[in-house]
């Protein structure tokens, strides 16, 4: 009989749907300064109005995306016929202790990779390489990689054109509308992370059910699970990370509105695409990026790369890392059997 903390496996089947939530509102916690940092670094909104408005906006989430990314994760990164509640179990704390390091540091590194690096070490701890979906994990990967790379593009180009049409405007006439603009930008980035990133505890609740019998591979997601992580993702952004809001707002390039709009705007659209097309990017990812090609727009020297190679080492190491924890985590349990 597989470890569990519990004598009855229903039990242990609650104790995981309390660790997604937790790790959920953990990613809230950790990832708000992705929703909040440029609005608060360009003095639009106070913190405390900054995080209240990202809560609201993660929360509201569902009304707006079908579910995609919580099916690839239900059943695009291992083959959830294969596992049990054992490695959810392990991925889950994997994820939280990774999740938890890195707010230490400051780094705004991926919930969604540290999720995806604890279940796929956790797997294959237990049942080998073939339980994992390679297609479905290299396309994860990929996207470390193409998520920031499309949001440095897509607000390289904005923030260009922006500048060709105010060109003719006063600075303090571009900072005034930009200021109320920046309110809609942030809300919808707001959005996007609240849509991809609540998803992936989505499915994770729901591969737990159908690895103890309590759904199947059809069975839509319910209503509880949805509310739930979207509600945990929306309470962890109100306690906000504020040592990560200062690395993403202040450390890798100083903002103006127009620019924080531009970089809210990329990151929008990269996350909106991502997650109708079922993919679980990183949101963290996206948004530096984004602010990366702002930054870079006024020029090489305008971003502090040495910050930014912290960050990308960040991003490397997450999957492995994570990986390495969760399968250590599931040996640790199958060892007090």
């Amino acid at each position: 009989m597989p470890f569990s903390f519990s004598k009855e496996p229903m039990e242990f089947l609650y104790i995981v749907i309390a660790l997604t939530l937790i790790f959920d509102f953990i990613n809230g916690f950790h990832d708000s300064a992705n929703s909040i940092a440029t609005i608060v670094s360009t003095k639009v909104l106070s913190p405390a109005t900054a995080v209240a408005m990202a809560a609201f906006f993660n929360f509201i989430a569902f009304l707006v995306f079908k579910l995609k990314v919580a099916h690839t994760i239900g059943k695009g990164v291992v083959d959830p016929d294969v596992i049990n509640l054992n490695v959810i179990a392990a991925a889950l704390i994997a994820a939280i202790i990774w999740n938890l390091v890195t707010w230490w540091w400051g780094l705004p590194s991926s919930s969604s990779h540290t999720l995806v690096g604890g279940l796929v070490g956790a797997a294959v701890a237990k049942a080998g390489f073939g339980v994992v979906v390679f297609s479905g994990v290299l396309k994860i990967v990929a996207f470390i990689v193409i998520a920031p790379v499309l949001g440095m593009l897509i607000s390289f180009i904005i923030s260009a054109i922006v500048l060709v049409i105010t060109q003719h405007s006063t600075p303090a006439k571009v900072d005034f509308y930009f200021r109320k603009i920046q309110l809609l930008s942030a809300s919808a980035f707001s959005l996007g992370h609240g849509g991809n990133d609540a998803q992936k505890s989505m499915g994770i609740i729901w591969v737990a059910l159908i690895v103890t019998a309590h759904a199947t591979k059809e069975t839509p997601i319910a209503l509880w699970i949805v509310l739930s992580c979207n509600g945990a993702i929306a309470l962890g952004t109100l306690f906000g990370g504020w040592r990560i809001v200062k690395t993403m707002g202040q450390k890798i390039t100083k903002l103006k509105p127009f620019e924080g709009v531009c970089a809210e705007t990329a990151g929008s659209i990269t996350l909106f695409g991502a997650t109708a097309f079922g993919i679980p990017v990183s949101t963290t990812h996206t948004i530096t990026g984004a602010i990366m090609g702002v930054g870079a727009r006024k020029g090489v020297a305008a971003v502090k790369w040495g910050v930014t190679r912290n960050i990308f080492w960040a991003w490397i190491f997450t999957i492995p890392v994570s990986a390495i924890i969760g399968a250590l985590l599931y040996f640790l349990f199958r060892f007090f059997n």
